[in-house]
């Protein structure tokens, strides 16, 4: 497939209910595996890729390396990829668009965290700067699948609140239906796994919606019953490979 069939066959597999399943890759090796296990499109992880690098998550790791590694990984596989951009590294919409487009992404991830403050964007600024990317890649002929991902649940978690989830849906849906109406293709409220809330959520934020499936989310036959459209795993299996491969180092230590 040329990059503008891959970016329309993504597009065409979020369908709500019957969601497609993302188990994100960090390098070529592990974006090949996917495929082999059956898995449509691959999808990164900026926390996979950045450990790969030697950096830090978060943009942490420079853009250059993390785009190469991405161009890497969607030359390394006949499917569509899809990369986690993270916040954009900073650049301008149009020179991000003609660097994903460059790496062959059919799609990215776009997070509404502001890592050089630590804080949530406005969203009526992010929802400007979503456009703006949408508005870039129609100027070249470019079908890039935008995933938005909300963090607002996220935020909650890292600053220790332990309400219920519904309590932070007004602002995580004011941010949904501001990133639809931007033009976006996908909404991805991370960290978000309690079940009334995700219902919530899915009914009222007027697009697809991706959800990541931590140990406390509902199983994928049950997202899939919540009209969930997209469901991936994050760094988690990064982790776990990681974690495999420390026992086994343990354990060739022991031994010696």
């Amino acid at each position: 497939m040329d990059l503008e069939a891959r970016c329309d066959r993504l597009r065409s597999l979020h369908a709500p209910g019957s969601p497609l399943v993302l188990p994100n890759a960090w390098d070529a090796v592990s974006a090949r595996a996917v495929v082999a296990a059956g898995f449509p499109v691959v999808a990164t992880t900026s926390g996979g890729v950045a450990a790969t690098l030697g950096y830090e998550d978060h943009e942490g790791a420079p853009a250059d390396e993390m785009l190469a590694a991405a161009a890497r990984i969607s030359r390394s596989v006949d499917v569509p990829v899809t990369t986690d951009a993270e916040s954009g590294y900073g650049m301008e919409a149009a020179e991000l668009v003609a660097r994903l487009r460059d790496a062959g992404a059919a799609g990215c991830n776009l997070e509404d965290t502001d890592h050089a403050t630590g804080t949530l964007r406005d969203p009526a600024a992010h929802a400007a700067r979503l456009n703006a990317v949408r508005e870039a890649a129609v100027a070249e002929g470019y079908g890039l699948v935008i995933n938005a991902r909300i963090d607002v649940f996220l935020g909650a978690i890292i600053s220790g609140t332990n309400e219920p989830q519904r309590e932070h849906l007004t602002d995580a849906l004011q941010r949904a239906r501001a990133y639809v109406d931007a033009g976006v293709d996908c909404l991805f409220p991370i960290a978000l796994w309690e079940t009334d809330a995700l219902e919530a959520f899915v009914s009222d934020a007027g697009g697809p919606v991706n959800v990541v499936r931590t140990p406390r989310a509902p199983s994928i036959s049950a997202l899939a019953g919540l009209g969930v459209a997209r469901v991936s795993y994050g760094s988690l299996l990064h982790h776990q490979s990681m974690d495999q491969f420390s026992r086994a180092l343990q354990s060739i230590a022991g031994e010696a």
